[in-house]
């Protein structure tokens, strides 16, 4: 038996964007992602990546099955178009999550143009968070609250990658290596 929506009644009111921050800051995923990023960011840094290139390409890739396969690729000399063709068929699986939330966080009314955000946002941990919480929101805050939700996991994980690259230029070999 399938438990009702939770109802965010706590929501700062008129903004379901820092409810959706507060959401993804507490939740689970945060440290996961967290953790996951920490070993990209050392991994990166083994490959003479910098910390700016890390930051972007988080933001830019933003799965981090991608984006380890962006920084082995880069680094192994691999063409853009055999790593863009890598990429694309490694987020393919992000697909049925796009498809399958966009109805749960879109009114009739709402633009297509409302729609980059969340789509981009959209990962594992976003789905799962918004599939959870947005149901008990009123639809007209259901994409606010997702990309807060959103934006706070993706900060996460460029912390994470900044930490994991520093973290790589002053610990042991021994210490990065279990870190990876």
């Amino acid at each position: 038996m399938s438990q009702p929506a939770p109802h965010y009644h706590h929501l700062p009111a008129g903004s379901p964007f820092l409810g959706g921050l507060r959401a993804g800051a507490s939740s689970v995923f945060a440290m996961v992602i967290f953790g996951s990023y920490v070993s990209i960011g050392a991994f990166a840094h083994d490959l003479g990546f910098s910390t700016v290139w890390l930051s972007v390409s988080t933001i830019l890739v933003w799965a981090a099955p991608a984006q380890v396969i962006v920084i082995a690729s880069l680094a192994a000399g691999t063409t853009g178009v055999e790593i863009a063709i890598a990429v694309t068929l490694s987020a393919i699986r992000l697909l049925p999550m796009v498809v399958s939330v966009l109805p749960v966080i879109r009114a009739e009314e709402t633009p297509l143009r409302s729609l980059i955000l969340p789509t981009h946002l959209t990962a594992i941990s976003v789905w799962i968070e918004a599939l959870r919480l947005a149901p008990g929101l009123p639809r007209p805050a259901r994409i606010p609250f997702m990309n807060g939700i959103g934006v706070v996991l993706m900060t996460v994980a460029v912390l994470g990658g900044l930490a994991g690259h520093v973290l790589a230029a002053i610990l042991p070999v021994v210490l990065v290596s279990a870190m990876q």
